[in-house]
């Protein structure tokens, strides 16, 4: 074997069928994983891995293997991992080692999938290209030239270039959804509160939520059965009832009702990607599904409240990072000149301007001002979606705006670059569960299309994708 499955399903019936072992998969994911010219992966835990393939060999031997149980999978390396360094993409925390893993590694161990090392990101997952790495960009699969998205860019790679069955990574404005789509692959945002952040570096609290990329959208419903579920380490996560998401996947859209919100088709987007998100909504019309107009009139102030709530959160969260307890420490003539710098040296760019903007959003005299008002606003794009929903099963909107743009090309511009997640974002502020599927190409890159449904509807999310899947067939594995 001198490729990797594709699926999920394709690597639990060459295990169980003994075509392969969970060993020999690992040692093929740690063979790519160190070819990679992308810059994916920051770390590649060879021990660790092929203890824990060894582990899955065992358990497939006696018969009780969940179906994850010997995949290999990459981990963002934002989430924390026992015994294994989680940088963040930061120099403030480079060769911090937790004493703990996140509840999120912690269920996938218990599933028996084999984690292979940590990738890639945008620093502290602020970014939407992985250009901010402390540890240099990743670069694009499909073109080296071009960025990857972000901020979950080597979590996107590591799937798109057949170096991990699945990753995950974080999403707080579209940092899965958006690099999926730039990369190709299948890309999920669950609902907030389905899956514990406990263990996870905070960005945003009321924003991140952690989910899976994946080359189809059957793996992506697997590892999030695998994720879901009440975390006692979390008080935000939800006590709801275990439910398969595999089993309306062969259902199909016949009958159901798909919003097209028309805010979402911007002035500015790419001739390519329209053209390619208006001949998908075609083929879900031939399949059965009735295609209606809606509209989310707040669409236009989603990333002015994002760059309120995001910033500010940041600016509290990142607060922690003082030189004192752990990570970087950068001694000064007092306590105050030890903050300033280490914080100047351990912090990036991208990080510093977003705590500036967050900690004036929270100061004195700007707080009703900025961040009470934006909490307002947030209010009411969640009520709108909420509207839409009452009349329809899921809305179907672009992912992006464009495909992959050029390294370099936006770095210096933030307004530029934050527009790239302006069909992502509103999901977020709402709390809402999306996902990315691939959906053809624009100029030979990939193009996304991004499904939206209710509140802890994931159900029908997956339906939805793996109807629009079938129609589309799989995007090609990059090289």
């Amino acid at each position: 074997m001198n490729a990797l499955p594709r699926t999920g399903r394709e690597a639990a019936e060459l295990l169980r069928a003994r075509e392969t072992s969970a060993s020999e998969l690992t040692d093929l994911a740690i063979e790519r994983a160190r070819a990679d010219t992308h810059n994916a992966w920051l770390l590649v835990s060879d021990d660790h891995a092929r203890a824990q393939a060894r582990a899955a060999d065992l358990r497939l031997r006696a018969g009780d293997a969940p179906p994850l149980c010997g995949v290999p999978w990459a981990c963002k390396d934002i989430i924390g991992t026992k015994g294994i360094e989680t940088t963040a993409g930061s120099r403030i925390l480079d060769g911090y080692i937790p004493s703990y893993s996140a509840t999120v590694v912690r269920r996938l161990d218990a599933a028996g999938a084999v984690m292979i090392g940590k990738t890639n990101l945008d620093e502290f997952a602020m970014g939407s290209s992985s250009e901010n790495s402390a540890f240099g960009p990743v670069k694009n699969p499909h073109d080296a030239t071009r960025v990857p998205g972000g901020s979950s860019g080597g979590s996107a790679v590591a799937v798109a270039a057949g170096q991990a069955v699945f990753s995950l990574g974080t999403d707080t404005g579209g940092s899965i959804r958006q690099p999926a789509a730039l990369c190709g692959v299948v890309g999920v945002k669950p609902t907030y509160g389905r899956v514990s952040r406990y263990g996870v570096v905070a960005f945003a609290s009321s924003l991140d939520q952690v989910g899976p990329f994946a080359n189809d959208v059957e793996t992506a419903a697997i590892v999030c059965e695998a994720l879901f579920g009440v975390d006692e380490n979390d008080a935000t996560t939800m006590a709801l009832p275990a439910e398969s998401l595999r089993e309306g996947l062969s259902d199909g859209v016949k009958g159901l009702r798909l919003g097209v919100p028309r805010e979402y088709f911007i002035e500015g987007m790419e001739p390519g990607v329209e053209r390619a998100v208006r001949a998908a909504l075609a083929a879900l019309e031939r399949e059965g599904a009735e295609l209606v107009d809606v509209s989310l009139p707040s669409t236009d102030h989603g990333l002015a409240v994002y760059y309120i709530i995001q910033p500010a959160e940041a600016s509290a969260n990142l607060a922690r990072y003082d030189g004192v307890r752990y990570g970087l420490r950068v001694a000064g003539s007092d306590l105050a000149d030890t903050y300033r710098r280490t914080r100047g040296e351990g912090f990036g760019p991208e990080v510093k301007r977003r705590l500036i903007l967050g900690t004036y959003a929270l100061s004195a005299g700007y707080y009703d001002a900025y961040y009470s008002k934006a909490q307002k606003v947030r209010t009411l794009i969640k009520r709108e979606f909420d509207e839409a929903f009452a009349k329809v099963d899921a809305l179907v909107t672009p992912t992006s705006p464009s495909v992959a743009f050029a390294i370099g090309a936006k770095v210096n511009d933030p307004l530029t670059m934050y527009l790239n997640d302006a069909f992502t974002l509103p999901v977020n502020i709402a709390g809402l569960p999306g996902i990315s599927v691939p959906c053809g190409t624009s100029d030979g890159l990939p193009v996304g299309l991004q499904f939206i449904a209710g509140s802890y509807r994931e159900a029908t999310l997956f339906r939805v994708a793996a109807a629009y899947e079938r129609i589309a067939g799989p995007m090609e594995v990059a090289a």
